[in-house]
């Protein structure tokens, strides 16, 4: 079973900034498009940001564009997710995601990770 492992969630200041960190198995993390995705309390799930397998594609959700940021190290088999000027609506369990890009971007990677809590706090 592929295992993502995220780690960094926790609790913010509005304003404040955290950085989400995601590992993935070598085998997995070498080939695949990561992504993160997000869902609050009684709302949907979203895609927060994707990057491709080379990094050289991101995409973002318009809420977090200018905002958030999100990058790889192969070296590392480990995607990130730098989170800057957090606001409270921003409060989700946000899920680390590995495939193909349109798996990926489309909701339907096969690979998840079982999530971390972000709250921020106004």
């Amino acid at each position: 079973q592929v295992q993502l492992v995220e780690s960094g969630g926790g609790l913010v200041q509005a304003g404040g900034s955290l950085r989400l960190s995601c590992l993935a198995p070598r085998n997995i993390f070498s080939i695949s498009s990561m992504g993160w995705y997000r869902q609050a309390p009684g709302k949907e799930r979203e895609l927060v940001a994707g990057i491709s397998a080379t990094g050289s594609v991101t995409s973002y959700a318009d809420s977090v564009k200018g905002r958030f940021a999100i990058s790889r190290v192969n070296t590392e088999n480990t995607v990130y997710l730098q989170m800057n000027s957090l606001k409270p609506e921003d409060t989700a369990d946000y899920y680390c995601v590995a495939g193909t890009w349109m798996g990926v971007v489309g909701g339907r990677a096969p690979y998840w990770g079982q999530g971390t809590q972000v709250t921020v706090a106004s």
